[in-house]
């Protein structure tokens, strides 16, 4: 497909609304990376989900964009909620990928001298790779559901964090109306063994130092101060997740000819939200979604506990808190300004993040004056970064924003790039001491597989979408 984009302003371009598009695409992105982005289908697929029935306003591509399932990773779609679709391929397979962003009392002189022993005490910790929890035994399916109805909160209740935490969690740790009944037996296999463990792929726990402060306000707020320490985990809803969207791909592949839905690409299989399969998708999906909020909830206990150990401190000392844990792939029913009115409308985001601006009930109450943060970590060998939604968000992206920096190398390409060379060698020169599993997934998770996050974050922020707060520096990274 031959996709016309012309550029509307420095940071956003329009797909023109052409043959079975309901709605236009719009895109983010600078000139330069724009280049890039035209190297792959992802624009195609822009295009694509622009198709699907009861889309609003736009088809929206964040400047992270990259070619996906269906849905291009990067890819914002509202739908009607009640004459829309739900597509799982605009979600993903790893249901509530997501980050969790930690404030701690340490500074870098605190940590930077015993930096290889922290990274080794987090990686015998917190598992990482394809392995199985050391915190918590196999649990039994009476309690994987409770896990799957209660989220965060199961694990705060079982002595992972407190309660207080909640509030400092996107739905306070728990999307409501999950269904159990709606999740196949082998999700349940595969995740009873799976909560509190990283995983692996682009999947990763990060000590940052806070190199820059960009938003002085806002960064006091969170209590952030240059030097200061930050930890980053970044994973998901693991076997769980990726087996219920495994499931729901091939019963909406069935709906979609069963309601006689046109799609330009079978990847984008969709059912009516309010049909039979597209219900039942939404409560498994909301199952896998607390599954990853409580799994985050445990790796920060085990994140706590290895720092104080390796550094020899108290709680106290260490001061760890949240300062926000943040969906990445998701689908939520919110209300927003469509057209001069009210419209509630099914929201995926996938490689995408929610960026709520000042005053919105849903952030917590702390941070109302200056929006909610938004999450993006870089590529472990960079940067990361902490930034703020907006006002302008709200009515040009349905309060959305990116998610990371989005790669820009397959895996297969980053491995052949990566051959012969010292990876580790290479981070340590880069002042980041790293441990994983295996080689083969540092190789193919090096940073020349990335754009540069700074690109992707400056985008957002000059159009006034997410605002940079903080630019964190990793010196330590742990992954499958």
């Amino acid at each position: 497909m031959d996709i016309q984009i012309r550029q509307l302003d420095d940071t956003t371009w329009e797909i023109p609304k052409t043959g079975g598009m309901r709605v236009p695409g719009r895109v983010y992105a600078s000139r330069k990376m724009m280049e890039r982005i035209r190297a792959d289908k992802s624009l195609e697929q822009v295009a694509n989900v622009a198709h699907l029935p009861g889309i609003v306003k736009y088809s929206l591509a964040m400047p992270d964009i990259h070619w996906g399932y269906g849905f291009p990773i990067g890819g914002v779609c509202a739908t009607d909620a009640e004459d829309g679709v739900i597509s799982p391929g605009g979600v993903g397979y790893d249901i509530n990928c997501g980050v969790r962003l930690l404030a701690t009392n340490l500074k870098a002189d605190d940590v930077q001298p015993r930096i290889r022993h922290l990274v080794k005490e987090l990686f015998d910790n917190v598992p990482t790779g394809v392995g199985a929890s050391k915190a918590i035994p196999k649990l039994s399916r009476k309690d994987l559901e409770k896990v799957a109805v209660q989220g965060a909160r199961w694990a705060a209740e079982h002595g992972f964090g407190s309660s207080a935490q909640l509030d400092f969690i996107e739905e306070n740790g728990c999307i409501a109306d999950a269904d159990p009944s709606a999740v196949d037996e082998r999700p349940w296999q595969r995740g009873a063994d799976q909560l509190g463990t990283l995983g692996s792929g682009n999947h990763f726990l990060e000590i940052g130092r806070i190199e820059e402060i960009l938003h002085p306000d806002a960064a006091r707020v969170f209590g952030l101060e240059p030097d200061g320490i930050v930890i980053l985990i970044h994973c998901g809803s693991r076997g769980f997740g990726y087996q219920i969207c495994d499931d729901y791909l091939k019963v909406t592949q069935q709906a979609t000819k069963k309601y006689n839905i046109s799609i330009p690409d079978r990847q984008l299989a969709c059912a009516p939200i309010t049909s039979g399969e597209g219900q039942a998708y939404l409560g498994a999906m909301r199952c896998a979604a607390n599954y990853a909020f409580a799994n985050r909830q445990v790796i920060m206990h085990l994140t706590e506990q290895a720092v104080m150990k390796a550094l020899d401190i108290s709680d106290h000392e260490a001061g760890i808190r949240p300062i926000y844990d943040i969906c990445h792939n998701i689908a939520k029913f919110e209300t927003h300004d469509v057209d001069g009115a009210r419209q509630r409308v099914c929201m995926h985001r996938k490689g995408a993040t929610r960026a709520f601006g000042p005053g919105s009930e849903h952030i917590p109450e702390a941070y109302r004056s200056i929006g909610q943060p938004v999450l993006i970590p870089g590529d472990m060998g960079r940067y990361s970064y902490l930034t703020v939604g907006t006002d302008r968000a709200m009515h040009e992206t349905f309060g959305s924003s990116c998610h990371g920096a989005g790669r820009h190398m397959s895996r297969k390409k980053a491995m052949a790039a990566s051959k012969g060379r010292d990876m580790i060698q290479e981070l340590r020169d880069r002042g980041v001491e790293i441990q994983a599993t295996g080689k083969r997934t540092i190789a193919e998770e090096m940073p020349h597989a990335y754009k540069d996050v700074s690109d992707v974050v400056n985008v957002m922020h000059d159009a006034g979408i997410a605002l940079k707060v903080a630019k964190f520096r990793p010196i330590g990274v742990i992954k499958g």
